[in-house]
């Protein structure tokens, strides 16, 4: 049989079209009772449960991968990095409190590989089922001579709603004497890999099978540990601590992603206060010694591009931030008490 034009251009649509009829299947797991519609349809549908909120805000975050792809390509491990994707969206609109309803993916490649379309889909699919978050829809483009072969790029899109009145707003709530608690990351999550890959590869030479003092896995294991999800977390903190008529015991959270330290928490601070971090207090993972260690990168630098072994921290009313702390050490996720929050400029300053 005769190739069709498309396909020898590089775009083979009855490939595609094979691929994706395996997408229900996969998606079984994220089904939510508002969704429908199916799976391929222009669009995807949501009905959102009006009885469940009077004031019912949306919230919506967009994001990728970035370059932590690269280890994934060299590592040919492709089932950790959609789950990376979902994480890291859904914690960034648990920040306000959020609830994560759906998710959208994008995947870009120039030859379409039905194993390692699997391999990703599943890791969104994995995602999206432990944060209770449907994955609705998306979309698959091959554009042969746009990457370079055997890479693809991510993105995705979430969608979540909170009630106004439980919504945290951190610039309106956080005070002078609140303290600073740090949620543990599994590692660099997603953020700061152009950097480490040249700290690690080009300036000290390792290699993805090294497995450097103190590390209990390679260190191309450790690079694709997978992102956190905070989002339960944050649910069961919000729930538990900020009930209605009472004094809010979380007043604001950051997610630690780009930015680190420096520019994330100010995001969530009003103009005339400052959050105090407070330097070794708290265990660091080992890939961050050994990036702070030998990368030779002035330290307040590394505190701006990592998250330096915390992914999410919480600003909580001094009087209860013990309570607090207990509540996220028993929903089994590391934390530790790191700063506070003091008269200033609205910025973050490392001690």
């Amino acid at each position: 049989m005769k190739q069709k034009a498309y396909a020898a251009a590089g775009v083979d649509i009855d490939l595609g079209n094979r691929v994706k009829a395996t997408l229900p299947q996969l998606l079984a797991s994220t089904h939510r009772r508002e969704v429908m519609g199916k799976v391929g349809g222009f669009g995807g549908l949501f009905a959102l449960d009006l009885k469940r909120h009077r004031q019912p805000i949306l919230v919506s975050s967009v994001d990728g991968v970035g370059t932590k792809l690269k280890v994934a390509f060299a590592m040919n491990r492709h089932d950790t990095i959609g789950q990376d994707l979902v994480n890291h969206c859904v914690n960034d609109i648990a920040v306000l409190g959020a609830e994560a309803l759906f998710f959208l993916d994008y995947l870009g490649a120039g030859t379409l590989e039905p194993q390692i379309f699997t391999e990703i889909i599943k890791g969104f699919a994995k995602a999206c089922a432990e944060n209770q978050c449907a994955l609705i829809g998306g979309e698959t483009a091959q554009m042969p001579g746009f990457y370079q072969p055997g890479e693809y790029d991510l993105s995705g899109t979430i969608v979540g709603v909170v009630e106004k009145s439980r919504m945290l707003d951190g610039a309106r709530e956080i005070r002078r004497g609140d303290a600073i608690i740090g949620v543990a990351s599994s590692g660099l999550h997603t953020n700061g890999y152009s950097l480490a890959r040249k700290l690690l590869f080009e300036k000290l030479k390792l290699k993805l099978s090294s497995r450097p003092a103190g590390f209990e896995s390679t260190l191309g294991e450790e690079l694709l540990k997978v992102h956190v999800s905070y989002g339960p977390l944050v649910q069961s903190l919000v729930k538990k601590h900020n009930r209605p008529g009472k004094l809010r015991g979380v007043r604001g959270l950051a997610h630690i992603t780009g930015g680190g330290f420096v520019d994330n928490i100010p995001r969530v601070l009003p103009k005339a206060l400052d959050a105090v971090i407070q330097r070794g207090s708290w265990p660091m993972l080992p890939i961050f010694d050994l990036l702070r260690s030998r990368g030779g990168v002035d330290e307040t630098e590394l505190y701006q591009v990592f998250n330096m072994s915390i992914g999410m921290t919480v600003v909580a009313a001094a009087d209860q931030a013990d309570a607090i702390l207990r509540t996220i050490r028993k929903s089994g996720h590391g934390a530790w008490m790191i700063g506070e929050i003091v008269k200033g400029q609205g910025r973050t300053q490392l001690r």
